[in-house]
């Protein structure tokens, strides 16, 4: 419905909207708070929540792009610049979790006594500023919403982490658990945008986006009365919430007007529960050479040295016969004319009938 994904995208950009003046307007009291308290842990935070903030400022962008129509150029619209966002979202999530853990570490060795009572006081500010971010998107089903709140739960993880270890450092003096702390949530942070890092280079190339529903549908799609064979289904995604289906259907027999409007209204309904965004059906009839096989096996290739070589050769085995036996020079001719003549040539490949069923 053109309604319902309209609400949808606006809703989407300004959950983005949000989390992004809260993240940034958070990110300006770190550095201010890092300097005050001499800590350097707030401060490596205020640059990761910088990083964050640019991410975010990008998905917001890309957000935005992706409520613009179809175009001529863009004939799905512009879905795939959320999902280009989260793809670079999550690059720079790994980027910054390999730098906090390139800092915690060598703080394991070297720790810094930094000042306890103001660090406690912006990790809980920093809890709570993050927490209503991570609330906003957490609910999102826009793989751009998912990535980025896999960055702002790290600022959260990242303010608690600095919470328990001021409040340690505070009574017991253990400077250690404040690295100790920022390499367990980062290794945490990592192994779950891995995972949403492969989903979405899966997606950028094209890959089936749920297995059992591809089998689904080819089994619901081949179980048709009128349906002879499936073929050249492909079940592919925008953004990992919008999925496109195209199918070509052979018919068992050839189907007039009519009955091409009752199978269109079959399929609809048949297809209906799978919620696809974009559906192309092609039918064919039951004695139709495919025109995606076809196009295919008929792909050109570069025989010309080989005809060369055959032409040459018959050519010359042709003369040799005319001159070998009593044909006249006349005979020869004919039967050489012959031979080209009669060669069998491809007949033009019919053209399907398509169906389009579109769920804007």
């Amino acid at each position: 419905m053109p309604h319902d994904h309209h609400h949808h995208h606006h809703r989407e950009s300004d959950n983005i909207a949000v989390a992004f003046w809260l993240n940034f307007s958070f990110t300006l009291i770190e550095i201010v708070g890092g300097l005050l308290t001499n800590s350097v842990a707030i401060l490596a935070d205020a640059v990761h929540d910088l990083g964050d903030s640019l991410a975010i400022a990008f998905a917001w962008g890309a957000s935005k792009m992706a409520q613009k129509g179809a175009n001529a150029r863009y004939s799905y619209g512009y879905r795939r610049w959320s999902l280009l966002s989260a793809l670079i979202n999550s690059c720079i999530l790994v980027v910054g979790s390999v730098w906090v853990l390139s800092e915690a570490i060598p703080r394991l060795f070297e720790p810094q006594t930094p000042y306890a009572p103001g660090m406690i006081a912006l990790a809980v500010l920093g809890v709570l500023v993050n927490g209503a971010a991570v609330y906003k998107l957490r609910f999102g089903k826009t793989q751009n919403e998912q990535v980025l709140s896999w960055h702002l739960l790290e600022d959260v993880l990242g303010w608690a982490t600095v919470l328990v270890g001021s409040i340690v450092l505070y009574f017991t003096g253990w400077v250690w658990l404040d690295p100790l702390l920022s390499i367990g949530f980062s290794c945490f942070i990592l192994l779950n945008v891995w995972r949403s890092l492969q989903k979405t280079t899966l997606l950028f190339l094209q890959v089936t986006p749920d297995e059992g529903q591809y089998q689904q549908i080819n089994q619901a799609l081949a179980s048709q009365t009128f349906v002879q064979e499936v073929h050249h289904l492909h079940l592919w995604s925008l953004d990992g919430e919008q999925h496109v289906l195209t199918v070509h259907l052979r018919l068992k027999a050839n189907a007039d007007s009519q009955q091409m409007m009752h199978y269109k209204m079959q399929l609809s309904d048949l297809l209906k529960p799978f919620q696809l965004a974009h559906t192309t059906i092609e039918f064919e009839s039951p004695q139709e050479v495919c025109r995606d096989e076809a196009s295919l096996q008929n792909a050109p290739q570069d025989h010309s040295h080989d005809h060369e070589h055959s032409h040459e050769h018959n050519h010359a085995h042709s003369h040799q016969n005319c001159h070998s036996h009593s044909h006249d020079h006349a005979d020869c001719q004919k039967h050489l004319v012959t031979q080209v003549v009669t060669k069998p040539t491809h007949d033009a490949k019919p053209v399907g009938q398509f169906v389009k069923f579109n769920k804007e």
